[in-house]
């Protein structure tokens, strides 16, 4: 024992250190079917809806502070605000809810003890007799706004910063669950992975707690509240502020509900931590740490066994065990719980890497509780194996290889699905990023699902996994600066445990853009308690916060781990076409700056470019600079709402790609880049807050490839032949006019011909990422490029004038989908020529229907002006593209069939089919 307590200090001693080397798993209690030992199932189906159009039950959890005035378009790195100082004049809940918090509150004089008695008890909703037979039927996850009109007008309800949709608003979800009386000596608790937002949950007419944070998921114990062997009322309130968030919050119960049966003695929530300290490919050693419950009314001898299983690509385990960590037998009192920490060694480790050159291998960590002889809990916790190095010069090591971040930001929502998570529609999300040559996600700027970290851990992303954008200084007026001093360290330390055991995950960041970087040294404190809290639950990753202010001479600095910086390292509004903006951060480029302040730190750039832009548009005058703000008239039409798809046009505070891989270039001890934005998201739609959704992705809403993607395909997948010409060549109305075209080339060289004309030979000068031919003149025809590497031929493209638009075809990323009721299909529409090319300016009115055993669930079409309502049947398509997602019905196998059909072109239809799987 005293030999393993050595071996832990000098162990935190490394910790400390700037070389992190972490290993990382993913908690997560799995389903199994086994009697007696532990029963987790999804509480998903069959619950009853009902939302207000305002809010009559007064059942609040605080009083929150009046709108005064909001901007709900002003510029994002604007300085954030203090807060407002309210006091309630009401009786609230706060108090009975603030207890869920105590499992994750350090200070035992801190933890929450609730009032007596039980309020609300003769409010009719949380009651069994209550009938909701005229509510809605839903499942889950559900976001209750996604499928309703957008709101229009110069003064909507919802602005555009939060997606014109209805999210707003007051809303009840019931439903009845049976325990049985073979569970009536179990636990039973109630597991929420995400409610948006101050969700509060009544069990039979007693209020038993809930989580104000939408993002977090939490835990309630349903056991005391029970009636075995009937039915039980469960009945959970949503109350989601209006200006909330500056983003898409979505609204609801929009992730995974669960009822988790355990034996009185069972591993607690999140209750596994495996590190592994060293590394090779011939050895690991591999650190675990489990919490065991006792719930038990009397003491118990129980005996922990854990076995290390190798896991497949769809997370199952393996043949045999590979190895065992050293089983114990130990006496825990009732109500305690007891920390085991164990080791061993595992030869020939495969170990866990990053696509495409590594491979994400993945293990399993099975722990069983034996008491009186019986297996009375298993848990499994899956995890990977990797050594991580953050170096000052050299950037990040993944197992001993230098790999550069080619990251992307990405919001929680799923385009036309909204905030309701769903497991196949996220992983195309990452499909095509990886497509792009992304190997790293920020989570901007909320935990996510559980399941989308499964996803990265399984196709081999890097994770910066983030929580708060914002502390105790507000964005917006309900943001969670309300709930702040109750909340930060439940919500931080319940963030850390739940995910510190993905692999995927390299770092933390526990803040974006705070307005605490504008407080001197009080906005320092709170960084370094923000700090402290991550690193007490997970001491072996390095924890930051974003900066978009705050520079490398502040004290705000000092308190991070690495430097995360928003678009400092490229400067902000500092090149010759943004010195006419008014107002804003105004900075130089940061990167020495904060390279010479902390020789011994990482560097990584938490945001880049912003650069914005609307698929398949072009607007005349082109920028002759390489980056430009976007306004009406220089890149943006205030008319259609668009802007230009020459990828030059920025927010106010943002660079082009160009820009940001020069800057980067020239600072190569910078670790790599997470641009601003991989996909477009609903709200934030910078720069017409008319419009519904953002400009930034490199992909647009419903998952089409913008030009820009091709720029930065070309720069991170170097060896991939790629051409890409832009614009469109349907230019009627131009004839003679001046129409610039630019290639995309990971070649360095290119030639470019127009109906067989060389227009000339271009080569990439020094930080130089694109070639520009900007006086050709538009005849019809065909542009050829043929782009070279080294001297030689590399490879050719071709556009061509279309004919009329005259058909349909459809194509969907899978004809075969689970009949699983989740299970989804995406379904490009094209409208072509009868030489089978896309038009690129058709903009037909599309309708679609379905036979068979599926659904169309949304449809789209990238346009982030189109205010047309996500559940629509029909659509009309942009720039000659447009979006159907449909879903099989849950049991129904066999064929599904859509049809499509607009007028003036010929009806085509595409052949689904749903399988048991």
């Amino acid at each position: 024992m005293q030999q393993d307590l050595l071996t832990n200090l000098l162990l935190k001693i490394k910790r400390i250190a700037f070389l992190w080397v972490i290993v990382s798993l993913n908690v997560q209690a799995q389903n199994t079917s086994i009697k007696n030992k532990n029963e987790r199932v999804k509480l998903n189906e069959g619950w009853r809806f009902m939302r207000y159009q305002a809010d009559p039950d007064k059942l609040i959890y605080d009083v929150r502070p009046a709108i005064q005035e909001v901007n709900d378009s002003k510029v994002a790195d604007s300085k954030p605000d203090e807060a407002i100082k309210i006091e309630a004049k009401e009786q609230v809940l706060k108090a009975w809810i603030l207890p869920t918090a105590n499992d994750f509150i350090k200070d035992p004089s801190k933890k929450h003890v609730p009032p007596a008695g039980n309020p609300t008890t003769d409010f009719p909703f949380i009651k069994s007799n209550f009938s909701d037979n005229n509510w809605e039927k839903v499942n889950l996850p559900h976001d209750w706004a996604i499928n309703q009109a957008f709101y229009e007008g110069d003064k909507p309800e919802v602005g555009g910063g939060m997606g014109r949709l209805p999210s707003q608003g007051v809303a009840w979800y019931r439903k009845k669950i049976s325990i049985n009386q073979a569970d009536k000596s179990k636990i039973i608790y109630l597991d929420i992975d995400g409610a948006m937002s101050y969700s509060m949950v009544w069990l039979n007419g007693h209020l038993i707690g809930g989580w104000p944070y939408g993002y977090n998921s939490y835990r309630l114990d349903l056991t005391p509240y029970l009636k075995i062997g009937n039915n039980n009322q469960l009945a959970i309130r949503i109350d989601n502020p209006n200006h909330s968030a500056r983003w898409y919050p979505g609204g609801g119960i929009y992730r995974n509900v669960w009822l988790t049966k355990v034996a009185p003695v069972h591993v607690a929530q999140w209750g596994t931590f495996i590190t592994t300290p060293e590394v090779s490919e011939s050895e690991a050693i591999v650190n675990l740490a489990v919490q065991i419950v006792n719930r038990a009314s009397v003491n118990k001898k129980v005996t922990i066994k854990t076995e290390i299983y190798a896991l497949d690509s769809l997370l199952k385990p393996i043949g045999k065990a590979l190895a065992n960590f050293p089983s114990e037998i130990i006496s825990i009192k009732t109500g305690e719980n007891y920390l085991q920490e164990t080791t061993l060694k595992l030869k020939n480790p495969k170990l866990w890497g990053v696509y495409p050159n590594q491979k994400p291998h993945l293990y399993l960590a099975r722990t069983r509780l034996f008491s009186e002889g019986k297996i009375v809990n298993e848990y499994d916790t899956p995890f990977g194996i990797r050594k991580i190095e953050f170096h000052p010069t050299q950037g990040l090591m993944v197992n001993g290889k230098k790999i550069r971040i080619q990251g992307v930001n990405q919001h929680h929502d799923l385009g036309a699905l909204g905030a309701a998570f769903n497991v196949r529609a996220a992983e195309r999300q990452l499909e095509v990023l990886r497509e792009l040559g992304c190997n790293a996600i920020r989570m901007a700027h909320n935990p996510p699902a559980p399941e989308l970290l499964d996803l990265t851990d399984r196709m081999g992303f890097l994770v910066i996994d983030e929580i708060f954008d914002s502390w105790e200084r507000k964005k917006t007026p309900h943001d969670f600066h309300l709930i702040f001093p109750d909340w930060h360290e439940p919500d931080t330390r319940s963030f850390i445990r739940r995910d510190r055991n993905h692999p995927s995950i390299i770092a933390w960041s526990f803040g974006n853009e705070v307005g605490e970087q504008y407080t001197d040294v009080e906005g320092a404190k709170i960084a370094k308690k923000l700090h402290d809290i991550v690193h007490e639950e997970d001491p072996t990753r390095p924890a930051s916060a974003s900066q978009n202010f705050a520079k490398a001479d502040m004290p705000f600095s000092k308190e991070m781990d690495f430097m995360s910086l928003n678009y400092q390292g490229e400067g902000i509004r500092d090149a010759s076409a943004y010195q006419h903006l008014k107002g804003g951060i105004r900075t130089s480029p940061s990167y020495p700056a904060f390279q010479k302040a902390f020789p011994d730190k990482i560097i990584i750039s938490s945001e880049t470019a912003s650069a914005l832009s609307t698929r398949g548009s072009y607007i005349f005058p082109v920028a002759s600079e390489n980056s430009a703000p976007v306004s009406d008239g220089v890149g943006g039409n205030p008319v259609t709402k668009e802007v230009s798809a020459y990828e030059l046009y920025t927010a106010q505070f943002g660079s082009s790609p160009d820009k940001v891989f020069a800057t980067q270039d020239r600072h190569p001890y910078v670790a790599g880049e997470f641009v601003w934005t991989g996909w477009d998201y609903i709200g934030e739609p910078t720069p017409y807050y008319s419009a519904r959704s953002s400009y930034s992705g490199i992909i647009d809403l419903a998952g089409f490839k913008k030009d820009r993607f091709y720029l930065y395909q070309a720069r991170w997948r170097p060896n991939l032949r790629i051409a890409h010409i832009l614009p469109h060549w349907n230019w009627s109305y131009r004839i003679g006019e001046i129409t610039p075209v630019h290639v995309f080339t990971s070649g360095d060289e290119a030639e470019l011909f127009l109906n067989g004309v060389s227009q000339g030979k271009k080569k990439k000068a020094e930080y130089e990422y694109r070639l520009r031919w900007d006086e050709v003149k538009y005849q019809a025809g065909e542009l050829k490029v043929i782009a070279y590497k080294n001297g030689q031929f590399w490879t050719e493209e071709i556009v061509k004038t279309t004919e009329k638009a005259s058909k349909i075809q459809a194509s969907a990323d899978r004809s075969i989908i689970k009949a699983d009721g989740e299970d989804l299909a995406f379904i490009t529409v094209k409208i072509t020529d009868k030489n089978d090319l896309t038009v690129p300016d058709a903009n037909h009115k599309l309708s679609f229907s379905i036979e068979g055993a599926g659904e169309i669930v949304a449809t789209d079409n990238g346009n982030p002006a189109d205010l047309m309502s996500f559940a629509s049947h029909q659509r009309q398509a942009f720039k000659g593209l447009a979006l159907v997602i449909v879903r099989a019905k849950k049991g129904q196998t066999g064929k599904i069939k859509l049809y499509i059909k607009a007028e003036g072109l010929t009806t085509t239809s595409i052949d689904l089919s749903s399988k048991i799987q």
